[in-house]
């Protein structure tokens, strides 16, 4: 018997559970802290890597960039690992127990890894828009330090690869019946609530722990990310008695469902780009559509939003790369009192919380309400609407960023400083930016989480919100094969990278350009694959 007990959906009830009081928000709650926690603990990793890797571990700009993309891929596409484990033997509740003895494991090997390195001082003078702002190189990493490092890393990425699908889908498992209205609603809010939380540790993480590992050292900042992550365990053990678990599906269903999915990708191609002439073979395939509908071909159903979302995913995975560069170069002097506080580059992330904190508690109890009266839906908009948003927010905030860089590069021109100089301009105007991003993830990022775990089969709900993950994962891969391709290609017969170390010589502003490009013609694709959707809900539609 799965821990925490084993009910079946009869038994449930849209907003508190089962009858017996489990489930609903009592249990969601425990689900909706442990995501609290579990940011903290990541994003300390996370939000700061790129200056890490261009710092203590020596990467140039473009190399630092393009293996904290390559990275932060790899921990989203490790989520089908965890997903298909949980809902094949596994189940979610274990999944989300191994997730956090991975942390505990993976935190203590990176806070070990931190402390074999050499330490070096921080520049007095990096503020002074007239001296260099860059530490003096720091030696070469050993081999042994290096791969120690690197499994520390991609171990933290396993832990992910269990935590992200499962414990955001056990929460959403406490709402039941699936079908019901009322449950629909809650579990709609559910995840609102439960990104909320997260946004919440994003901000603590990119504030706090950034501050502690730029200014005190890495290893007490890494030394922090593991404490906090220790609470999150005991803290969901907590929960056990209040959570309504689930049977794991047989393992022979995810080869029936693969076998089915191939023949499925016929049906899809007839539906979706009919032919006048279509001969008798393919008017049968039409006519097993239905198949599709019941979730045996749903992979490759969902597989034209899944590839649409990539390129959301390339574009908003700069906020921890390129953005956090950027940031590291204008002047970060903050006025506390009768001193001078200087802002850490990573903190700018915040930003990204700040809206999320302000916007989901507005979109949840005031948008959707007023959304619901005219249109009907439970959610006040199909989860595909939301998704859509998004998108176009992010295309948005691309040409800002893209704007805002252009002018960075013009006031260091102007001043003309030496490398790596302060730029003579305030980095709150890296702001609207960043709010911009929060406000796409608001819309983007939980519609998709709500849409890929509503259309998949009940059973596969883990499997579900790994699809969403996985593909921004594969997009922090294209953003990295992009960084890479293009320093490649503008450095090869000797001219400047637009990635350069010497970031104030740089190009970004033409590659954000490129990215606010491609962000558009997504927009126009998923607008053309979003109309011709059929909702496994027929009352989504």
């Amino acid at each position: 018997m799965e821990s925490g007990g084993i009910l079946p959906p009869s038994e449930t009830c849209a907003g508190s559970g089962s009858p017996d009081g489990r489930g609903g928000w009592r249990a969601a709650r425990f689900l909706i802290a442990v995501g609290f926690l579990e940011r903290i603990g990541f994003n300390g990793v996370q939000g700061n890597l790129v200056m890490y890797l261009s710092g203590p571990m020596g990467m140039s700009t473009a190399a630092a960039a393009a293996g904290a993309n390559a990275w932060g891929g790899t921990v989203l596409v490790l989520t089908l690992v965890g997903a298909l484990a949980a809902d094949s033997r596994l189940g979610r509740y274990r999944a989300i127990v191994a997730a956090g003895v991975l942390h505990l494991l993976s935190l203590g090997m990176l806070t070990i890894s931190s402390v074999m390195q050499p330490t070096h001082q921080h520049p007095v003078s990096c503020h002074d828009a007239a001296a260099a702002c860059s530490p003096p190189p720091p030696p070469s990493p050993s081999l042994g330090r290096l791969v120690f490092f690197h499994a520390a890393l991609y171990l933290l990425a396993l832990a992910q690869g269990f935590h992200n699908p499962c414990s955001e889908a056990f929460g959403a498992d406490q709402f039941t019946p699936p079908s019901d209205p009322g449950a629909r609603a809650s579990r709609s809010s559910y995840f609102n609530w439960y990104n909320f939380s997260s946004s919440c540790g994003y901000a603590i993480s990119n504030t706090a722990m950034s501050y502690v590992e730029d200014n005190v050292s890495w290893t007490v900042g890494f030394a922090a990310c593991l404490a906090t992550t220790a609470v999150y365990l005991p803290v969901f053990l907590l929960g056990t008695a209040a959570y309504r678990a689930e049977q794991p599906i047989d393992g022979a269903l995810l080869a029936l469902l693969a076998k089915k999915s191939l023949s499925a990708t016929r049906v899809w191609t007839a539906r979706v780009f009919p032919r006048k002439d279509a001969i008798c073979t393919e008017r049968l395939l039409l006519a097993k559509e239905e198949e599709v509908e019941h979730g045996k071909g749903f992979v490759v159903k969902l597989l034209p939003i899944w590839v649409t979302s990539i390129v959301f995913a390339a574009v908003i995975s700069q906020q921890v790369t390129l953005f956090t560069k950027q940031g590291s170069t204008m002047d970060r002097r903050v006025a506390v009192g009768g001193g001078v506080f200087v802002l850490p580059p990573a903190a700018l992330q915040d930003v990204i919380s700040a809206t999320m904190l302000t916007v989901l508690p507005a979109y949840d109890r005031a948008l959707v309400p007023l959304a619901r009266r005219f249109t009907g839906h439970p959610a006040g908009i199909t989860t595909l609407q939301r998704v859509g948003a998004g998108m176009a927010t992010c295309c948005l905030h691309m040409v800002v960023a893209a704007l805002v860089e252009a002018k960075r590069l013009r006031a260091a021109s102007d001043a003309g400083l030496p490398a790596d100089a302060t730029v003579p301009m305030s980095v709150w105007w890296l702001v609207p930016q960043y709010a911009l991003v929060g406000l796409s993830k608001v819309f983007g990022v939980i519609g998709l989480q709500e849409f890929f775990y509503d259309q998949v089969p009940d059973d596969l709900r883990s499997v579900g919100l790994a699809m969403s993950l996985s593909a921004q994962g594969v997009g922090s891969y294209a953003s990295s094969a992009l960084v890479s391709a293009i320093d490649w290609a503008t450095t090869r017969r000797g001219g400047e990278s637009w990635f350069s170390d010497d970031i104030n010589r740089a190009h970004l502003d033409y590659f954000y350009w490129l990215l606010a490009a491609l962000a558009a013609l997504d927009v126009a694709v998923f607008v053309y694959i979003a109309k011709r959707y059929v909702y496994r809900n027929k009352d989504e539609q």
